[in-house]
């Protein structure tokens, strides 16, 4: 089976791999987003997919826009059973949606309705969902409103995180990917319509969405930061000396405790670090001060006594 791979970021990689590795499948191309200009005197940024490409030897296009003559003869001419999608970053347009014989075939990390568009891991964590999942499925001209073809359950744990799901998703995925090919391929599965009914839409998250609300609860906060780590994160901000310093919160853990003032910080002469929210405490074990590592809350609190007392903004 000829197949040309759509991805971008590392999430991609393992279903690249592992399609890379399989005997009966040949990875003609790969399409990934160009290099992005880097800082004065640095090197471009290589999408992780291209690096793996390269690797493996595989042909490589990095359009800047799928939406031209170019990109339809370029990747027609592979002649590819399949086009895979796995995190492009962009909309694949109708001029590629049935180029290839079984058309565009898509991976989503969450159970299809639900969870449609950029983030669906986050959004699985926020909505406090006991399962989640990956749907593989065909591309339409909607986001994410296409026929489905198979789809696996996972468990969501109450302290799950972003990280922890993707790592999840990492080892069922690829093999569910391959097998769906396959059976796809010789007719053995027939694309199911979703019941747009039960569909739920995510949002692409911002570095604003990570700003703390104080008023919040802990156990709200808590599961805020572990739907925001690594991206966008989760940040709040203190007035110190005139200058405001931006706090990247890294690890947090809730503490049943009565509250006064949301946003107050309270510190222990052994380096314990808590803030006080709209119930509860929250306690803060590592953060990263804007510019600088990330650091345990007890290296913070050495270095600045003066927050005990201080409510953050």
């Amino acid at each position: 089976m000829r197949i040309v791979f759509f991805g971008t970021p590392t999430f991609a990689l393992p279903f690249l791999l592992d399609l890379t590795q399989d005997k009966e499948i040949e990875v003609v191309g790969v399409v990934t987003q160009p290099d992005k200009p880097a800082d004065r005197g640095q090197k471009p940024h290589t999408s992780p997919v291209k690096v793996l490409a390269q690797k493996h030897n595989i042909q490589v296009f990095d359009f800047s826009s799928l939406k031209t003559p170019e990109v339809v003869s370029s990747l027609g001419a592979l002649q590819a059973d399949a086009f895979v999608v796995v995190a492009y970053g962009k909309i694949i347009p109708k001029t590629l949606l049935s180029l290839a014989r079984l058309g565009c075939i898509n991976v989503h990390p969450s159970l299809l309705p639900r969870h449609r568009g950029p983030s669906p891991m986050p959004w699985t964590i926020l909505e406090n969902d006991l399962v989640g999942g990956v749907t593989i499925m065909q591309l339409d001209e909607g986001m994410d409103t296409g026929p489905l073809l198979t789809q696996e359950q996972i468990p969501i744990d109450p302290n799950e995180t972003v990280e922890t799901l993707q790592a999840k998703i990492h080892l069922i995925g690829p093999d569910l990917l391959i097998k769906t090919l396959k059976l796809f391929a010789s007719g053995a599965i027939h694309p199911q319509p979703q019941d747009p009914a039960k569909a739920t839409v995510t949002k692409l998250l911002q570095k604003e969405d990570g700003k703390i609300h104080w008023e919040q609860s802990a156990k709200t906060l808590e599961r805020l930061w572990r739907a925001y780590e690594p991206w966008p994160g989760m940040w709040t901000t203190w007035t110190r000396k005139g200058k405001t310093l931006r706090l990247l919160l890294k690890n947090v853990s809730v503490v049943a405790k009565s509250c006064e003032t949301p946003g107050r910080v309270h510190t222990t002469k052994e380096g314990d670090l808590f803030v006080e929210t709209g119930d509860g405490y929250l306690e803060i074990h590592h953060l990263q001060p804007e510019g600088k590592s990330i650091m345990s809350a007890e290296a913070f609190v050495r270095g600045h006594r003066d927050i005990d007392g201080v409510v953050l903004s």
